[in-house]
């Protein structure tokens, strides 16, 4: 799956609002997230500068906040239901 890296302030702030059907992942420099103005849910991973995931969210929904969190350094968005299998603690390799 591709990943879009978004580094300017009005594509993270934008990331995946208003998109519909998509097939690519976002990945953001950044420690929280909001889902409004989102049409579809989301998986979204939180991540340290080395990659170890801090943080998991399956299928979040439209209208929903992530409030920042300490060491979080990335965050990955994904379509709903693209990972099962991930566990804190571990190394995210996202291909």
């Amino acid at each position: 799956m591709e990943i879009k890296t978004y580094n300017k302030r009005f594509d993270k702030f934008k990331g995946l609002m208003f998109q519909k059907n998509f097939d690519y992942g976002v990945k953001l420099r950044c420690n929280g997230i909001h889902t409004f103005f989102m049409f579809e849910n989301i998986d979204v991973v939180l991540t340290d500068k080395d990659n170890k995931i801090i943080g998991i969210y399956y299928n979040l929904k439209p209208n929903r906040i992530i409030l920042p969190k300490k060491n979080v350094y990335y965050t990955y968005e994904f379509p709903a239901d693209y990972f099962n299998d991930l566990k804190i603690g571990n190394t995210f390799d996202p291909k």
